[in-house]
């Protein structure tokens, strides 16, 4: 049994063990962005099962329960988000409780946030009378490609009534159980980009007849690199990366044409705005000074995640208080990108990060790997932090 703090939050074995049964179950059973049917239904059943009467679909295939305290009538809301999709990676971790779903596989830890955030949402409904306002439990597909679940919910309305939301993402870089977070942006904007390369097919022994597209597009990956490494300054995060390149086919044959793909991730929207104009100049005047043609679409995903101070003051007490004040520290944000972010433009937020590596073991294996694997003996300080944080805003005069 996790012990009590000095919050009174507690959790015991029999809500531990049901919070891993279903972080495993989910992790055996992983399904991709919007196609999150199965996880829907089996975590509205648990749910239910856990005395929630009132589970109501959201944003395709996720859900959300509203927790009312009875301390006192208050019109004060606050969102707890799990995210629940899976990413299209083959699973080699060797765990007992793999995935049983060829290429499909929980590799960035949202089974175990959909597990925290059930356990969040039990301890909270448990303790009813030590709170006033509304808790509500958002479990979000969606998080990991578009259409983004997080631009649905607030295209939904589900936060139009809401004061703040909290957010946790597991981290295999810290130790288990620590907390780590911080004021200000925390995650990075996160664009994607399409590039087709036009050309001429030539003979491969005479490429003088035509356009060599794989020839133009390699510089074009080379040139992309400069905007980082020479145009902007070093304080200012930007990375683009060229993460797809196709083309060409026959030994014999100059490739008519290449396809290229790849991402932007920036922190600030002035950084953000540049990358863009950037990439379609070197793309476009590569292409020309070279005899090509060139189509680029760029496509804005989800925008950088931006923790505000006193909600980050929140989690940092909580966390204190769950994990002792050793364990909670100040970090600095990821580069990568969140669509959580959608809810830190429409309200206060915090995104805090769980340690969940194993002390014992030597090789981390980073998010998004097949051998990502998680310490779950973290996994109950996290749904305690994520409970008494929401407890502790609420709590707050308004």
């Amino acid at each position: 049994m996790s012990r009590p703090d000095e919050t009174g939050m507690a959790m015991d074995a029999a809500l531990e063990g049901r919070m891993i049964d279903i972080r495993r179950h989910l992790h055996r059973h992983p399904e991709l962005s919007n196609e999150e049917r199965e996880t829907q239904a089996y975590l509205r059943q648990a749910l239910v099962e856990a005395g929630f009467a009132t589970v109501r679909p959201i944003a395709g295939f996720g859900l959300a329960v509203d927790i009312v305290g009875t301390a006192g009538p208050s019109n004060r809301k606050v969102v707890i988000r799990a995210d629940i999709d899976a990413l299209p990676i083959t699973e080699a971790s060797g765990v007992p409780f793999a995935s049983l779903r060829s290429g499909v596989m929980h590799a960035c830890g949202h089974d175990a946030h959909a597990a925290m955030g059930y356990a969040a949402a039990v301890l909270l409904d448990a303790q009813r009378e030590s709170f006033s306002g509304t808790v509500r439990l958002i479990f979000q597909p969606a998080e990991e490609a578009e259409p983004l679940g997080g631009r649905r919910v607030i295209e939904e309305g589900l936060l139009d009534d809401v004061d703040a939301a909290i957010g946790i993402h597991v981290d295999p870089y810290t130790p288990a159980g620590r907390i780590a977070v911080g004021a200000g942006p925390y995650t990075l904007a996160c664009d994607n980009f399409d590039v087709i390369v036009t050309g001429n097919s030539a003979h491969a022994a005479k490429p003088s007849d035509g356009v060599d597209a794989i020839a133009v597009a390699c510089s074009m990956v080379t040139e992309l690199q400069k905007i980082v490494a020479r145009e902007i300054d070093p304080y200012d995060p930007l990375v683009v990366s060229v993460t797809g390149i196709e083309g060409g086919g026959a030994y014999n044959v100059i490739a008519p044409e290449v396809r290229l793909k790849g991402t932007i991730r920036s922190g600030r929207e002035e950084t953000r705005q540049k990358a863009w104009e950037r990439l379609r100049q070197i793309f476009e005047g590569i292409a020309a000074a070279h005899g090509a043609h060139v189509a680029v679409d760029i496509r804005r995903g989800e925008p950088a995640v931006v923790n505000d101070p006193e909600m980050v003051d929140i989690v940092q007490r909580a966390g204190a208080a769950i994990v002792g004040r050793d364990n909670v520290q100040t970090a600095p944000g990821w580069t990568a990108a969140d669509d959580f972010a959608f809810y830190s433009e429409k309200c206060p937020s915090v995104y805090f990060r769980l340690g969940i590596r194993n002390a014992d073991i030597d090789a981390v294996y980073p998010l998004h790997h097949p051998k990502f694997s998680i310490d779950e003996t973290a996994l109950p300080k996290g749904a305690m932090v994520l409970a008494e944080a929401a407890r502790a805003f609420l709590a707050k005069p308004r």
